[in-house]
């Protein structure tokens, strides 16, 4: 059975490969190694189908694929989708999980909640997310994410 204290470690190294991306974005070819090395460490790209839905995405808001979601997170000349900017690059700080819940199995995990990305100003930004595992050789790996900023409405006219 997965149990809760697996998947925040999950989460904790998650967390911080965001950061140490943005840590490399000034070496483009070590961001780029490490962003791919990084994939394939925490998602299930490898095994299968990965059904990612990232943040700040309107015209391509799914990325099936390792090659779109390195693009969410690095960007680049080379970049899957026009749209990115390099989420990972923000650079982050810190990343932060307040877990809602979680579904436990003896092969998959879901986990729903909030989680924070701190700028180098110190600022939070709020994102909601829910991540599904699956047990890969042992190894909890993402192959459901997805995040998007809590529900601000729109001003009334």
């Amino acid at each position: 059975m997965i149990t809760k204290e697996q998947v925040i470690e999950t989460q904790n190294l998650w967390g911080a490969g965001v950061v140490k991306i943005g840590s490399l974005m000034t070496n483009r070819a070590e961001c780029e190694a490490y962003t791919s090395s990084f994939l394939d460490d925490r998602y299930a790209f490898q095994t299968g189908d990965v059904l990612f839905k990232p943040t700040k995405c309107e015209f391509e808001q799914f990325r099936p694929t390792k090659e779109k979601a390195q693009s969410y997170f690095i960007a680049g000349d080379d970049r899957a989708c026009e749209e990115d900017g390099g989420f990972a690059i923000n650079p982050w700080t810190k990343v932060r999980f307040e877990n809602t819940g979680f579904i436990l199995d003896e092969k998959r995990a879901i986990a729903m909640g909030n989680y924070f990305f701190t700028d180098l100003a110190g600022n939070e930004a709020k994102v909601e997310y829910t991540f599904g595992y699956k047990l890969v050789d042992n190894v909890l790996k993402i192959d459901l994410h997805h995040s998007s900023f809590p529900y601000n409405p729109a001003p009334a006219a």
